[in-house]
């Protein structure tokens, strides 16, 4: 980034141009793949000159990381462990469940996912940022979650992270896997996940 470039990063129509190429390139990675997009055609959606994208990024490869982070951003925003200050353990668990599996079967968080696994194969540094800024953020998270419960006396949890890793794996179950695959996604069957997987929880670790 140029000299000039940065004396102007923080202004708003800085952000806004920035935000305009961010958007235009996350349309064309995910509806087309890294090798499909073109820096010129993304710069034309964005209203920009490639000079432009070429000075805020360095390369298209700096561009799909920054897209990544910004993907990753968004999620965060719309994975949030439900606030159920009341109700029994089995209700609030119950709740985390559903809200982790509602966000996963999403048609966009599919096809996002299936994008970076493919583009980690060529550039391993993709998939260790997209890790990093989503989903070990969303486990220490829930893991803080846990380790709260068990201060209040209501579990007794002796790894709060593994714990974490346990209840999602349960809840996802094959169906993360399905839909990656292009399987349609079975709502009924996600619901009897999320009940064994509460099930499962509540008797490993809570307290009697």
């Amino acid at each position: 980034m140029s000299s000039l470039e940065s004396k102007r990063t923080g202004r708003p129509a800085d952000e806004a141009k920035r935000e305009a190429i961010l958007s235009a390139a996350s349309d064309s990675f995910f509806a087309h793949g890294f090798a499909a997009s073109s820096i010129e055609q993304i710069a034309a959606d964005a209203g920009v000159s490639k000079v432009t994208v070429y000075n805020r990024f360095g390369d298209k490869r700096g561009l799909f990381t920054a897209t990544v982070e910004r993907e990753c951003e968004k999620m965060r925003g719309n994975l949030k462990v439900p606030d159920i200050p009341e109700g029994t353990l089995r209700e609030r668990m119950t709740a985390i469940g559903e809200a982790m599996v509602a966000f996963l079967s999403r048609p966009k968080m599919v096809q996002f996912e299936r994008r970076i696994a493919a583009e980690t194969e060529h550039e391993p540094a993709v998939g260790a940022a997209f890790l990093a800024a989503g989903p070990n953020r969303m486990k220490q998270a829930f893991a803080q979650l846990i380790a709260a419960m068990h201060e209040a006396g209501e579990i007794e949890v002796k790894d709060p992270e593994l714990a974490a890793e346990q209840f999602a794996s349960m809840c996802k179950g094959m169906g993360d896997l399905d839909r990656r695959f292009g399987a349609d996604d079975d709502p009924k069957r996600n619901r009897e996940r999320i009940e064994g997987a509460v099930e499962v929880f509540i008797r490993a670790y809570a307290r009697p």
